[in-house]
């Protein structure tokens, strides 16, 4: 049994069943026009189920055990709505402001992101930096009482919905590379423009856009932290966000098996169910176990998260194996329906596009690898046995 609490599991059916009547129904339309309504967040955010770990005073409930959020990721996966991306930000933006934030700002800031009237965005990928933060070109620079941010960002997810969105830029980008500052820019700030929603391969309903700053000037009180620490502040935030993948990955591959054992148990081959067929079960047997293992391993680095012994290195291994785990449920999920699978009217064909990101963001299934790699040859190695 997994363990979550009764109060968790009280969250996960009345989300449950707000999923199914405000989200779910809207997901094709949503599709179609290319981004989520807002309303959709301001929804969420009148029943408590954005960004639950804010202390109350901001309007949250003032608990930051990730299993809340673990269960509101599978909920979404499970009610086939990952395209709204909510947890983008409930729990990949919005720490960061509980992180950095001094007390002003955080009144300022996390109260709308509660409610679901403001929402967040992170613009960390340039056209010539995605995994590797020192290649950023965009800059920050203090000029006497404020900060002046130029450059762009591309891939944004929420670019075009967000009301707030904080931006990595270099602060001393001559003489030290990984000096950055983390800044809150604000819908309206002279100088900050949106470029297209971009026309991606899946996701169509999560809106993605380029950012452009042309001399916009951040005041000091929108500044996150210390500047120049913004690098190691995002380092900071890493091996949640790749946990928060993971589980999202593990999530959508179990629903990838479910729907493809209901189709092959109604399908009919030479005359018999599909899963009549020896190939059929070894597969789809294959697949079962290494599910339940994947789901065990991801359940345990929660478990260590709230505990606050998840390492990098941990993260990695989980975001790595669940989200090629997830492409190669889809594959045989789009295979074993055969030509239906290639049909958008059948889940597991938009299911099977919208999944390939997850090798790539959060950190591609190749830096994974180096960063296990790397630790495996270090002097500090150890195993999940030692």
């Amino acid at each position: 049994m997994r363990n979550f609490t009764e109060e968790q599991q009280m969250l996960r059916e009345a989300y449950r069943k707000f999923l199914e009547t405000e989200i779910a129904p809207n997901m094709e339309k949503w599709r179609e026009q290319g981004i989520v309504d807002r309303e959709a967040f301001k929804k969420a955010g009148e029943q408590g189920f954005l960004m639950v770990w804010p202390d109350e005073q901001y309007g949250g409930m003032g608990d930051k055990d990730f299993r809340y959020e673990q269960v509101i990721i599978e909920e979404t996966f499970r009610a086939g709505c990952s395209e709204w991306f909510n947890t983008l930000h409930s729990r990949l933006v919005g720490p960061y402001i509980d992180h950095f934030g001094n007390d002003e700002q955080k009144q300022r800031f996390l109260p709308g992101c509660v409610s679901g009237e403001k929402i967040l965005a992170i613009a960390m990928t340039e056209p010539d930096a995605g995994s590797d933060l020192a290649g950023t070109r965009t800059t920050l620079r203090e000029e006497d009482d404020h900060f002046i941010l130029n450059g762009s960002k591309t891939y944004i997810s929420n670019g075009i919905n967000a009301d707030y969105i904080i931006v990595a830029g270099k602060s001393d980008p001559d003489n030290n590379p990984h000096a950055m500052t983390l800044c809150v820019v604000e819908r309206g700030m002279e100088g900050f423009e949106r470029g297209r929603n971009l026309d991606k391969m899946g996701m169509k309903a999560q809106d993605t856009a380029e950012l452009f700053f042309n001399n916009v000037i951040i005041p000091k009180t929108n500044i996150l932290g210390e500047p120049g620490h913004g690098f190691f502040y995002l380092m900071q935030g890493l091996a949640e966000e790749r946990l928060i993948a993971a589980t999202g990955a593990a999530a959508n591959a179990r629903r990838a098996f479910n729907l493809t054992r209901e189709f092959v148990m109604e399908r009919k081959v030479f005359g018999k169910p599909l899963s009549a067929m020896q190939n059929t079960q070894f597969k789809m047997a294959e697949m079962d176990a290494e599910l339940d293992i994947i789901q065990a391993y991801v359940d345990h680095c929660v478990t260590l998260h709230n505990q606050g012994k998840l390492t990098v290195n941990m993260a990695a291994k989980a975001k790595l194996q669940s989200s090629e785990l997830e492409g190669r449920m889809l594959d045989l999920g789009v295979q074993l329906h055969g030509g239906a699978g290639y049909m958008k009217e059948y889940p597991i064909c938009n299911m099977f596009t919208d999944a390939r990101i997850n090798r790539i963001l959060a950190g591609s299934s190749e830096i994974m690898k180096l960063i296990i790699g790397r630790d495996i040859f270090s002097d500090n190695y150890s195993s999940i046995l030692d």
